[in-house]
């Protein structure tokens, strides 16, 4: 679908969920998506995980890419402002068929995220790879002085999305339990609905497959105890679907470091790699802060 002036597409209003309560990053450590750690950082409640305003995206995106969305389907995404449960969210797209903006918005107006969709190889062209490309240098880190820029982390296991269980501490929900509170169901996301889609087997909804690249701890040396949030998020489906109940191999790499008033933060890019085939088949780039407040004795701290 190609247009000769731009289209403009907005999806409803939606109330997404709030699974992250019992969130933990490390041995006993709560995240910010505890209502506690969250109060002891200022903010004004446990915000909803950035990804969760992805699934809003994705059927503006299908109503102009179709299938394709979900074979070939990237969006970049620059987290704005936090969302709390309870509170609604609208998403819009524009786009002349080839490549898009996708911004979302709160009920009180408030921006929540900005970026921009394709379909087909993304490039560097997009939302978080501009921001990424503008990373200069930091002061001196505190949180993050361990890590360093090109290092990188096969996991040794493989990992896959399920339908029961939950995935560990850091995702201690299920995909039949998202499924229940996604914002924007798809018959494609279950077993049921899946045989009348094209590939005849459940695929993972485009939010989860952040699920699946960092559902284990991050492999790098982050300074504790801290708390950490997401920036930026990325998704690229290079060879998708990527498919409920199979198993996937994780690469990782650290591109880059950065700072700001609150944060200190690093940028990490995954490759998801059928575990099968060996096939790449999604990749993500991750710019993830953590909360200068949050690590005691930090010389940034807020007095």
């Amino acid at each position: 679908m190609l247009f000769d002036t731009e289209l403009t597409i907005t999806g409803p209003w939606r109330s997404p969920a709030q699974m992250l309560v019992e969130q933990e990053v490390r041995a006993g450590e709560r995240s910010v998506h505890d209502p506690a750690t969250a109060g002891a950082l200022g903010l004004a409640g446990a915000p909803i995980e950035g990804p969760t305003h992805l699934s809003q995206i994705d059927p503006l995106a299908a109503a102009v890419w179709g299938e394709r969305w979900f074979t070939s389907g990237c969006v970049s995404a620059h987290f704005r402002t936090m969302v709390v449960e309870g509170q609604q969210v609208q998403a819009t797209l524009t786009t002349d068929g080839r490549t898009g903006t996708v911004s979302a918005t709160r009920d009180d107006g408030a921006p929540v995220l900005t970026g921009t969709a394709t379909v087909g190889p993304a490039g560097e062209d997009t939302e978080v790879r501009r921001r990424l490309a503008r990373a200069g240098d930091t002061g001196r880190l505190y949180v993050l002085d361990r890590l360093e820029v090109g290092a990188v982390h096969a996991e040794p296991e493989p990992v896959r999305i399920r339908r029961s269980g939950g995935h560990g501490p850091l995702y201690p929900f299920s995909l039949d339990e998202k499924l229940a509170r996604i914002t924007e169901p798809h018959p494609w996301y279950t077993d049921e609905g899946a045989a009348g889609s094209p590939w005849g087997r459940a695929i993972v909804p485009i939010e989860m497959l952040s699920v699946l690249a960092h559902q284990r701890p991050s492999p790098w040396p982050v300074r504790s105890p801290s708390t950490g949030l997401f920036l930026d998020l990325e998704v690229q489906l290079v060879a998708g679907p990527v498919f409920a109940e199979h198993d996937y191999l994780l690469e990782h790499r650290l591109e880059a470091l950065g700072e700001s008033r609150r944060t200190e933060s690093y940028w990490t890019s995954t490759r998801i790699v059928d575990a099968a085939t060996g096939e790449l088949v999604a990749t993500t780039l991750l710019h993830a802060g953590v909360f200068k407040d949050s690590y005691p004795g930090h010389p940034d701290a807020a007095a």
